[in-house]
């Protein structure tokens, strides 16, 4: 007896049951997996674009938007701080190495950056052409943003005021680019990068290049700028990303900072874990629907299977007259079920990774994965099949204790 084949036609002779059973439970395990996926690429987007990063120093305000801001860049700065007391506090003790951001301009809603060489090396990023900015109005453009922009070696553009396309514009100033960096998958493909001096000889300040020699200078080695006195103690740039050089600076130099400073200093750990805590109590809700409705299909499977076998009793006698045994009948039943739900489980994994993948897609920085799988989902796959064999437990019993005789004579 070929007990999948008969099965499968016991399944497709009653295609509404089947069906209402096979859509509940892909739904289900959609909504569940869904989550997992989601929540899953945003914590890998997450660990790629604050490795390396321990702290960020940044204006007093929201610690939460002092790291979107200067690690994730979707939000805007606190502030700026004083170019003095940021390099005063990164000579700390508990400072292993310090990268200086300056931010506030960007060119067609990329935002540019003020940093220096050691902000690009911290994602691993490679040039593809070029090299790397050491001139003032040098830039680096990130892989999308030079796809999007259509920007090429030796192109020229002027930067807006803010993040907004329509922000006004530094005519006066023009950047060059000097180079374009190779897809990373990180914040850096969407930024345009350029020297800490840049930003600021946009802004109508004195050109840090044109020193004289009765200026009394201040050389800032570890982050290639030599400024004047005046621009030293008036200067600002908009953050810092530290990298401790002991675990011992967790525990001091925030405190520190937050205390005896104008400044503030975030985790970006910390803060992430925060904002999933938010959004933790919509996420439960989800999969709590997600579950309650993988188990309103374990009961829709189990109604079609009870009442397809009040309409089989007669065939399954039959079955039985001609030399199938009652385990034959048995796993008949059971295997029924679980393919339904076997089906239904594929589907929704299928569908989930698909949504994912689309949504992933759409949006500019994150490399979209198609074929992966996490532990979770082995889970969520079992437990199907697990349901869909309690399901069909009972319905496979009553078909087990079928009395032949008694069947056959009520013809």
């Amino acid at each position: 007896m070929n007990i999948p084949y008969l099965s499968l036609r016991s399944i497709l002779a009653k295609p509404l049951s089947s069906f209402l059973s096979w859509l509940l439970l892909a739904f289900g395990v959609t909504v569940v997996l869904l989550i997992l996926l989601v929540s899953k690429e945003l914590e890998n987007e997450i660990s790629k674009n604050t490795k390396g990063v321990d702290l960020v120093i940044g204006a007093k305000g929201s610690p939460l938007q002092l790291i979107l801001a200067n690690i994730f860049h979707v939000d805007f700065p606190t502030g700026n701080i004083n170019l003095k007391e940021a390099v005063e506090v990164s000579h700390s003790r508990y400072i292993g190495e310090v990268i200086p951001l300056s931010l506030g301009d960007s060119y067609a809603g990329y935002r540019i950056v003020g940093t220096t060489d050691a902000y690009a090396a911290l994602y691993g990023a490679e040039l593809t052409m070029g090299e790397w900015f050491h001139e003032p109005m040098q830039v680096v453009v990130g892989a999308l943003a030079a796809e999007k922009l259509n920007l090429r070696l030796g192109d020229t553009f002027e930067s807006q005021h803010g993040l907004s396309e329509d922000g006004e514009a530094h005519e006066s100033e023009p950047f060059v680019v000097a180079g374009i960096m190779s897809l990373s998958n990180t914040v850096l493909d969407k930024l345009i990068l350029t020297g800490v001096a840049s930003i600021w000889q946009v802004h109508g300040h004195e050109e840090v290049h044109e020193l004289h020699e009765e200026d009394s200078l201040v050389s800032i080695d570890h982050w290639g700028l030599t400024v004047t006195q005046e621009q030293y103690e008036e200067e600002q740039i908009t953050a810092l990303l530290v990298k401790y050089r002991s675990p011992m600076g967790a525990v001091m130099l925030p405190r520190a900072i937050n205390g005896e400073s104008s400044m503030q200093a975030a985790s970006p750990a910390f803060e992430t874990a925060r904002l999933f805590n938010i959004i933790g109590v919509g996420i439960q809700v989800l999969n709590i629907l997600g579950v309650m409705i993988i188990a309103i299909s374990a009961v829709s499977v189990f109604i079609a299977l009870l009442n397809s076998l009040k309409d089989r009793k007669y065939d399954i006698a039959i079955m039985r007259s001609m030399g199938a045994t009652r385990s034959q009948i048995l796993l008949h039943i059971l295997f029924e079920g679980l393919m339904i739900t076997f089906v239904g489980a594929i589907s929704g994994l299928l569908i989930a990774h698909g949504v994912v993948y689309a949504m992933a897609s759409s949006l500019e920085g994150i490399n979209p994965r198609t074929f992966y799988f996490i532990n979770e989902e082995w889970i969520v796959l079992f437990g199907c099949l697990l349901i869909g064999l309690l399901a069909s437990v009972i319905p496979a019993v009553l078909a087990y204790k079928t009395d032949i005789s008694e069947t056959l004579a009520k013809g």
